[in-house]
């Protein structure tokens, strides 16, 4: 048994939780896993292949219930619970957040300032294949760009599984949903798939946590996380921000300070 199955089996056991999300071995790759007994805990994995970020479950109270909740978390995953424990959409009582460190030492953390603290030692790095492709992207043209992205986004046909798959898309009703007036197209079509992804991307500035959920959803394989990574990487050299670093005073795009520069008007 290892120490993390010995940790939900306990917790589960003891009365502690009523469940546990972590991950599982899957047909191809490792997928979420709710543990509601002892018996599932033995199925709970962790390793460099759990890719899901299971701080999407924790703003559904549909799929928790209403007892306390174990989540077995990810660095990206904690980058996200510590975002959404400063949107104020997650109660520090309502759960027991765990992870494993490199050891395969389980560590539970005692609330959402322990994690922060903890990610310090984390730093943010993109992935290679993700760097590459935004230099590309950089050393084209704005028509090359805006071809590439017509392109790409003309696969399209609106299943909204990236919006799914992100923690921070926790909206109770999307602008994409919104009829009167009709904001977006809700039909899948170049112009109005653009101005979807666009629009979520502006959504998220200052708020993703890098994990890539969202891209890794796509089932037409559409590059469409590169847009929040760039954003984050404007954002992290005009105001410091890194992901698992939250902005106390709001997010850059809801606050409004006299004193902001404005350089980006002509």
């Amino acid at each position: 048994m290892s120490a993390l199955t010995e940790k939900a089996a306990a917790l589960l056991s003891e009365g502690i939780v009523t469940k546990v999300i972590g991950y599982e071995e899957g047909n191809k790759k490792p997928r979420p896993l709710f543990c509601e007994s002892a018996e599932d805990a033995q199925r709970l994995i962790y390793d460099s292949r759990c890719m899901n970020n299971l701080a999407v479950y924790l703003t559904k109270p549909e799929l928790l219930g209403t007892g306390k909740v174990a989540v077995v978390a990810t660095i990206p995953v904690l980058r996200s619970i510590v975002q959404l424990s400063v949107e104020h959409q997650l109660k520090e009582d309502k759960f027991v957040f765990l992870t494993v460190n490199q050891k395969g030492e389980v560590i539970e953390f005692s609330g959402f300032d322990a994690m922060s603290e903890y990610l310090v030692q984390f730093q943010y790095a993109m992935e290679k294949k993700e760097q590459e492709m935004i230099l590309k992207l950089e050393g084209m043209t704005r028509e090359e760009r805006w071809a590439f992205w017509m392109q790409e986004l003309s696969q399209c046909f609106k299943c909204y599984a990236c919006r799914a798959a992100c923690p921070l898309c926790y909206c109770t009703r999307c602008i994409v949903e919104v009829n009167c007036p009709q904001w977006i197209q809700p039909w899948a079509a170049p112009i109005g798939n653009f101005e979807w992804q666009i629009s979520r991307a502006m959504h998220l500035a200052g708020r993703c946590t890098g994990c890539g959920a969202c891209g890794e959803a796509c089932p037409v394989g559409i590059p469409i996380h590169l847009l929040t990574h760039k954003m984050m990487e404007d954002i992290g050299s005009e105001f410091g921000l890194t992901p698992g670093q939250t902005a106390q005073n709001g997010n850059v795009l809801s606050t409004f300070n006299v004193g902001d520069k404005e350089n980006f008007i002509h």
